[in-house]
């Protein structure tokens, strides 16, 4: 199945018409005739069967043929990222993430960050592009980057995680199947150089547990990684 991204779509209408750019790829690139069927998602559940009425590049329209809703997850889990040197790791968290299911995400910047700027239009390319290979109706919500102070600020009443690298209890992300009545959840993951002392105090007097997510030192986007499969691991069991 080849799936496209459109936000604006609505099972209301009986006929889409597509933007410009958006129609030169249809008619140029992928070459799609009149006739032809494929399928588009708004990222908000609802997959569209669609068939092509108008093969015209400036505006292509399509008339739509069948609508499914996708029910919403079992869980909802927001990874807070600090965003990583190199940025095509940062890129490679976003790609995968989305392929397992993470549903919102924030870059956050942190006393040890080298990086504190990022590619927000590249970014949200990369998740659109991500959902659709991955035939994921969802579209993962990508916010602006935030510092940790200021994020760790904002009210939240699900579970709330910080994965660091210093001694002490630490508690793992399985303990989450013994209450799963809670299924929002936080996972904080810091730069390479890891959260500052200080910022994992403030992190745990907001309420963020400390966890482990193995033995191993992990890379930031790897860490990111296995917080979203174990996760999910628990809520789709």
């Amino acid at each position: 199945m080849q799936l496209f991204y459109n936000a604006d779509i609505v099972s209301t209408a009986g006929t889409f018409s597509f933007s410009k750019d958006e129609s030169r790829h249809i008619v140029k690139v992928l070459r799609k005739k009149i006739g032809d069927r494929f399928h588009i998602t708004n990222g908000k559940g609802e997959l569209f069967e669609v068939t092509l009425l108008v093969a015209d590049p400036k505006k292509c329209q399509v008339n739509i043929l069948r609508t499914e809703h996708t029910p919403k997850p079992a869980y909802r889990l927001h990874m807070a990222v600090a965003p990583t040197k190199m940025n095509e790791r940062y890129e490679w968290f976003l790609e995968k993430a989305t392929e397992i299911g993470v549903h919102e995400i924030t870059p956050i910047i942190c006393q040890r960050s080298e990086r504190k700027t990022i590619k927000q239009e590249r970014y949200e390319k990369v998740v659109q592009a991500a959902m659709k290979q991955s035939l994921n109706t969802y579209l993962p919500k990508l916010n602006s980057p935030i510092t940790l102070e200021a994020f760790l600020q904002k009210p939240f009443s699900g579970n709330r995680f910080i994965a660091h690298c210093e001694e002490g209890d630490k508690w793992t992300l399985h303990s989450l199947s013994h209450e799963k009545t809670n299924t929002e959840s936080i996972v904080l993951i810091g730069p390479e150089g890891d959260f500052a002392p200080q910022e994992i105090k403030a992190a745990m007097e907001q309420g963020y547990a400390p966890i482990s997510l193995g033995k191993s030192r992990l890379r930031t986007e790897t860490a990111a990684i296995v917080a979203c499969t174990l996760v999910q691991s628990v809520f789709e069991v």
